[in-house]
């Protein structure tokens, strides 16, 4: 596993980091807390020290139980891997989507540390607001207050509806209140790429998530694939998961070759192939899957014959989860 800086915040992460959003929720069918355990400790024996989750990754029932699996699955080895968690979306409040504010963010943070069993955070993401109206002015002098307190290491934000909320992250990173962003961002959806060249030239640490187009670029799914009703990817029609089946497949056939011998690896090589990244996710939900996605950090990158081919390719954004 090879490391990179986090942007300003001077931290040292794995080049592949841990999405654990599958851990807490159904949205892929749901993982069994001990096949989680073993994912994790697979991912630590693999080099990797990114992880990410977040109190909305839980039920309807119960906030934050991607967290309480992290937590447990990390135990005495937490000191060794960076953890980023977020706040302001909670299943339990149904998604209202509108506690960026002191006592939501404090409340937050007192929340995740008991939930990790830990004492930090290590970055804390404003969890995909939808535009600047729900961002309340006190809520950054409660972080100031989690950042001195040693509560919370470095801010950063998680961008949904980038349209609506791209400018945001710009002036929040020009005016120091942000370190680091986490953006969509894969062989399939490639329209934050400006952003990410912007931001990652100024400094800022980027996090790149769904890089595997939700399972469309795990190399797993065939045109008759159904998904179980509730899950992520009911959502699409049959020409739809046709049209992204083939266009996965089609990157397939460029890019898996010599030392990468999965579709994952190829994916995950293509975004660690921008240097502006800083870490790329792989939500993985078993041991085998992690162990795979790791190996992308260590294949040789793309040749730039290679990379203009794959960008012959991309003829369409998909939209993300």
């Amino acid at each position: 596993m090879k490391y990179r800086t986090l942007g300003r915040t001077g931290l040292s992460v794995s080049e592949v980091g841990f999405g654990t959003w599958a851990l807490g929720s159904p949205v892929y069918g749901g993982v069994e807390t001990n096949d989680a355990h073993t994912a994790i400790r697979g991912a630590l024996d693999a080099g990797i020290t990114f992880f990410d989750t977040a109190p909305l990754y839980g039920t309807k029932e119960e906030d934050g139980i991607a967290e309480k699996v992290l937590g447990k699955g990390l135990g005495s080895d937490r000191d060794r891997v960076t953890i980023a968690t977020k706040f302001g979306r909670y299943p339990t409040k149904g998604h209202l989507n509108t506690f960026f504010h002191a006592e939501g963010v404090t409340t937050s943070v007192e929340d995740s540390l008991r939930r990790l069993g830990t004492d930090r955070l290590d970055v804390l993401f404003f969890h995909s607001p939808f535009g600047p109206e729900q961002i309340e002015d006190s809520v950054w002098q409660a972080l100031e207050d989690l950042k001195t307190s040693g509560k919370v290491r470095a801010v950063g934000h998680s961008i949904s509806l980038p349209e609506q909320t791209m400018g945001m992250a710009r002036e929040w990173a020009g005016d120091g209140r942000i370190d680091v962003v986490q953006v969509v961002y894969s062989l399939m959806n490639r329209e934050l790429e400006t952003l990410i060249n912007d931001l990652g030239t100024a400094d800022i640490g980027v996090v790149a998530r769904e890089s595997l187009a939700n399972g469309f670029l795990a190399g797993v799914f065939t045109p008759e694939t159904t998904f179980a009703p509730g899950t992520i990817n009911a959502r699409y029609s049959r020409d739809e998961i046709v049209e992204r089946v083939e266009t996965a497949n089609r990157y397939r056939d460029l890019l898996v070759r010599g030392d990468i011998s999965s579709m994952p690896q190829a994916a995950l090589r293509w975004v660690l192939d921008n240097p502006r990244v800083s870490t790329v996710l792989a939500g993985s939900r078993h041991v085998h899957e992690i162990v795979d996605c790791a190996g992308a950090s260590e294949a040789a990158s793309y040749t730039a014959a290679e990379l203009a081919q794959a960008r012959e390719l991309h003829v369409k954004e998909f939209p993300p989860a």
